[in-house]
């Protein structure tokens, strides 16, 4: 594959080209498998902390193929899970802990790239979650109310009115929003290929079109050759079932985006985000959206699963996920219907069975593994990546000590029972999401047989 299909590659700026495979090393001390955010984030941080380490990234297509190269951008301060651990009292330390370190990690993102000279059109705008249906704005409310309870100030959640609100976006329906502003809008790619090409300069031996097929203790096995190494971390997310042994470990749960044509500033003044805010709002089936830096809205809501974690590489505009996300943005933004969707495209995401990501890593055994973050792993990924950096170079800090560290998951169920799970979820989300916009009010059995196998 040359292409992920995605605006993101496209808009790059030079013309995209396939790396030529690069020879491969036939020992390394640290060999990262996967080329997205995690790997390449783990092989900076290792790089900086230790500069003698040898270090080889092996990415089966090209750097940022994946969920990194074709993600919504938004580089969030907060991550699946996070919620969880706030909300019960027996956890409510560690997940305060956790919540700050993802909220510094937007600000280590932004200093690291542009300390790097990597222009990935940062822009710390905020989020907004905007009430879509007037019965969110208690529960949105309630949610600030236990925020705040938590310690939470006004500099880190505001509740905005419906006309703050609507001057900020205007989707079709707005009864207020909850703001953050703990999140950056950023060009996927060009952070994820700025990164590559950064660690390539450095010595960090970047390795395209190399499919790993199978981990052992102390060596990698390839579609073209062996590699030995005294340290292997596995970060390849939603592809992790590609690899020998480890089908069970990630569930690949697939997700959408589309991107509008460059839009005129009087449809922007129709539509707001003026300062690259990004938003969504509560729905079940999750919707993201930013303004791009050249003007256009990209747009992306979750998809669904595959029966036996089938991987498509590449999703086309005209596929049933890219269209029903288009669907979704226009009735958001009417103003929209008299403009053009030019890309579409989407893929996998990776999913721990526990719903949240995990860091490990054996000394023993020499392997470590990095991520399962359900979509919001732009940032993420790079706390991950310094947790993981840490652990591999027997470091103390105080980000060993979060909760992701060793937070184990099991294994997947097997086949049928996978798939018949994932589709009850997605089926349940929809039809929550379909009732409650019809009715108006918060949807009961749907709902509730959502929560439950959530949990």
């Amino acid at each position: 594959m040359t292409h992920n299909g995605s605006y993101w590659f496209d808009s790059l700026d030079a013309p995209y080209a396939q790396e030529a495979p690069t020879p491969l090393p036939a020992a390394v001390d640290v060999a990262i498998i996967g080329g997205g955010y995690t790997g390449l984030w783990t092989a900076y941080y290792l790089s900086e902390l230790n500069p003698s380490l040898k270090i080889a990234v092996l990415e089966a297509e090209t750097f940022g193929f994946g969920a990194s190269g074709r993600n919504g951008g938004w580089c969030m301060g907060t991550a699946h899970g996070v919620e969880t651990l706030l909300a019960r009292p027996e956890s409510r330390g560690s997940g305060l802990a956790l919540a700050r370190a993802m909220q510094a990690t937007v600000d280590e993102i932004g200093q690291v790239t542009k300390t790097l000279d990597i222009d990935c059109h940062f822009k710390k705008g905020g989020n907004l979650t905007v009430a879509t249906q007037a019965f969110h704005v208690p529960q949105l409310q309630a949610e600030l109310q236990h925020l705040r309870e938590l310690g939470f100030s006004e500099d880190d959640y505001a509740w905005l009115p419906a006309g703050e609100a609507q001057e900020r976006v205007q989707t079709q329906q707005n009864f207020g929003a909850l703001f953050t502003p703990h999140c950056a809008a950023i060009h996927p790619a060009r952070l994820v290929r700025g990164l590559a090409a950064s660690l390539a300069a450095r010595g960090v031996e970047c390795v395209a079109s190399t499919r790993v097929t199978e981990i052992k203790s102390g060596l990698v096995k390839t579609d073209r050759g062996e590699v030995r190494a005294k340290n292997i971390l596995r970060a390849t997310e939603g592809y992790t079932g590609t690899i020998k042994g480890q089908q069970r470990r990630v569930l690949p749960i697939y997700s959408m985006m589309v991107a509008t044509e460059p839009l005129p500033s009087a449809v922007w003044q129709q539509i707001g985000l003026s300062n690259r805010e990004t938003f969504g709002d509560p729905r079940r089936v999750v919707i993201y959206g930013q303004r791009t830096q050249d003007d256009r809205l990209a747009f992306g809501g979750r998809a669904g699963y595959f029966y036996g974690s089938k991987i498509k590489h590449r999703i086309a505009l005209d596929d049933a996920g890219p269209r029903a996300v288009a669907a979704t943005l226009r009735q958001l933004f009417p103003v929209l219907n008299d403009y053009q969707i030019t890309h579409g495209w989407g893929g996998p995401l990776g999913v721990n069975r526990h719903w949240r990501p995990c860091v490990s890593f054996d000394a023993k055994t020499g392997i470590g593994t990095a991520g399962g973050y359900v979509g919001e792993g732009v940032a993420a990924a790079n706390l991950a990546a310094r947790i993981l950096a840490d652990l591999v170079l027997n470091r103390a800090t105080e980000i060993t000590q979060l909760p992701w560290v060793n937070d184990h998951a099991r294994g997947w169920e097997i086949e049928p029972i996978r798939y018949f799970g994932a589709k009850t979820l997605q089926f349940c989300a929809e039809r929550a999401d379909a009732q409650e916009a019809r009715l108006g009010k918060p949807a009961g059995l749907w709902a509730t047989v959502f929560d439950a196998v959530v949990d």
